[in-house]
């Protein structure tokens, strides 16, 4: 998919108050920040910011970071908060890579990966967000019984996802084909933008809930 560049996004977010301009100096205390001890979940690839304002919404005891890599994306997550202030969300502009870098260790409950890109071609298998290279990393961002949730609508990823948790040693909790056809799993389900647009189309989306 490519992305639309919008003139002035960057020098926007450098200037917002609800984007952590400076995230390594919370590393290990982003309890700090929030000026609580509330758990901290996260989203990786966090888009316009709809499902991680909403699940804030419905859990203010609970302290969100939205990571997303470009600006002209998460801008529209900084217009939405601007409508809508909530006081338990934070964004944060970086590459998912270097999230050891800005959470210590066990520092994280959950995960959340939505809709993220496939990176279709085997040399990119890396980069992909639910591999074996990134799932080390949330292995030591994440408390223990911490959980990663993956939604996707992309069946050769989410199989690529499954496949890649017995090597990563992790353990699958909850695994769905389609998610909005079952009852127990759809139940409190915040969507994405995305997934909007991909369920009512008709396509299926799969979910996985997996932990260590």
């Amino acid at each position: 998919m490519r992305l639309k560049n919008i003139p002035g996004s960057r020098e926007e977010i450098a200037a917002s108050r609800f984007v952590v301009h400076d995230p390594e100096e919370y590393r290990g205390r982003w309890s700090a920040l929030f000026g609580n001890d509330h758990p901290l979940h996260i989203e990786i690839g966090t888009g316009k910011g709809k499902f991680i304002m909403g699940m804030a919404v419905l859990h203010p005891e609970i302290n969100y970071v939205g990571i997303e890599k470009y600006s002209s994306v998460l801008l529209r997550a900084v217009q939405k908060m601007e409508e809508q202030e909530l006081s338990n969300v934070k964004f944060i502009r970086m590459d998912a890579e270097d999230l050891t870098e800005v959470f210590g260790r066990g520092e994280a409950g959950r995960i959340y990966l939505n809709f993220s890109d496939p990176w279709p071609k085997d040399r990119h298998a890396k980069r992909r967000l639910p591999s074996r290279q990134f799932l080390g990393r949330y292995d030591e961002i994440l408390e223990k019984g911490g959980r990663v949730e993956f939604k996707t609508d992309n069946r050769d990823l989410f199989e690529f996802a499954l496949g890649e948790l017995e090597p990563a040693g992790w353990r699958l909790e909850e695994v769905t084909f389609d998610l909005h056809g079952d009852d127990r799993l759809a139940e409190g389900n915040v969507m994405t933008e995305y997934e909007e647009r991909f369920s009512a189309a008709g396509n299926p989306i799969c979910k996985y809930i997996i932990s260590r």
